[in-house]
């Protein structure tokens, strides 16, 4: 009998119409594997069988919940499955029902424009049809159950990556003054390190070493570990956390319990903040995007900013590079400091003597491009 295992999972091997083919019983019971097998034999013999794929018969739902279960939960960071469920529950809304091969670009198309109509994000659209499309690139590649994928040929909805809300410094001191003083110093940690919520929330006394004035950011994603600097501002509010009454906790940012603040309740003071302070429509993610621009708007050198912040490309941090116009200020006056000199060094040499070889190189020499 021609059934093996691949993983846990037995598949079936035979010979129809001169090909050898291979399909999955989607059973890790042999008993059953072994009845589905016989099952299509006498189906071959009675030629009532036809080469069909499993996606002809799957639904998007089961689609979607192996990708959670098989690829998102192991594979992926506790934020990053949540948000990817959060995505998977509408997609399954809109098409959980169909089989896999009734889903057409056509209709992936229709459900953009329903989602615009709803009010989703472009990011967000975009965000869904990833998922789908990973999904559907494991069905073919992996699960072998669909030939194509019907999301390769959709496009994406236009974003404008461009990040134009940022914390004014009046602002900043209005937001402080209306928060309490937890909520005070974790603001301020995050303006000045560019850290993620959860990085902040996750942040434990080992990762804190003061007297190197560094942390050190355990990347969840791929595993890797990146060890910052902290100005004086973080190393001042690390040091004020650690001179908080002994609580047994490694936690940085703990409760009054000791346990790690909850993601929710900060949220919640935080929003409260806001309101008290009249600052509107900044979410708390916009702090790391304050901290960028702050760095930018300062000089600093754009490959500096990416691996402060730990950002994968130079093109992920150049949605911040926007400016004021006085800090562009000092590269439109290079010219003006040009000029100057020039006249200068033209103006100290004397009627028929040698032009120095410098003057060319400033004002640029007679015949030169």
């Amino acid at each position: 009998m021609a059934l093996f295992k691949r993983g846990p999972v037995w598949w079936m091997r035979f010979n129809y119409q001169g090909q050898q083919i291979r399909r999955s019983t989607e059973t890790t019971d042999r008993k059953l594997a072994e009845r589905i097998y016989y099952k299509v034999m006498g189906q071959i013999a009675e030629n009532k069988w036809f080469d069909r794929l499993p996606g002809e018969e799957k639904t998007v739902r089961e689609l979607l919940e192996r990708y959670l279960r098989d690829h998102s939960a192991p594979n992926k960071a506790p934020g990053s499955y949540r948000r990817d469920k959060s995505l998977v529950d509408h997609l399954i809304r809109a098409f959980g029902d169909l089989t896999l091969v009734q889903v057409r670009p056509a209709l992936l198309a229709e459900y953009k424009g329903k989602r615009r109509i709803d009010g989703a994000a472009a990011k967000t659209i975009n965000d869904e049809l990833t998922v789908l499309g990973h999904a559907y690139k494991l069905a073919m590649k992996e699960w072998e159950w669909v030939t194509e994928n019907p999301v390769q040929k959709v496009s994406k909805e236009k974003v404008r990556n461009l990040i134009e809300r940022w914390l004014t410094p009046e602002e900043e001191k209005r937001l402080l003054a209306a928060s309490p003083t937890w909520l005070q110093e974790i603001i301020l940690f995050a303006l000045h390190t560019g850290l993620r919520q959860s990085e902040i929330l996750n942040l434990e006394w080992p990762q804190v070493d003061l007297f190197r004035r560094t942390i050190t950011i355990l990347e969840q994603k791929n595993g890797s570990k990146d060890t910052l600097p902290l100005n004086a501002t973080a190393l001042d509010v690390v040091k004020g956390r650690a001179k908080v009454p002994s609580i047994k906790t490694r936690y940085v940012f703990f409760n009054g319990a000791g346990n790690q603040r909850d993601a929710r309740n900060l949220l919640r003071a935080y929003y409260l903040a806001m309101e008290e302070a009249k600052v509107k429509h900044f979410r708390f993610h916009d702090l790391r995007h304050t901290w960028a621009t702050r760095l930018i708007q300062a000089g600093v050198d754009l490959y500096m900013v990416q691996k402060l912040g730990r950002w994968k490309t130079i093109t992920m941090v150049m949605r911040y590079a926007h400016h004021y116009p006085e800090s562009l200020r000092a590269g439109a006056e290079v010219l003006d400091r040009l000029r100057e000199g020039s006249t200068k060094i033209a103006q100290s040499v004397k009627p028929g003597s040698a032009v120095p070889v410098q003057v060319f190189e400033v004002i640029g020499a007679p015949g030169r491009n």
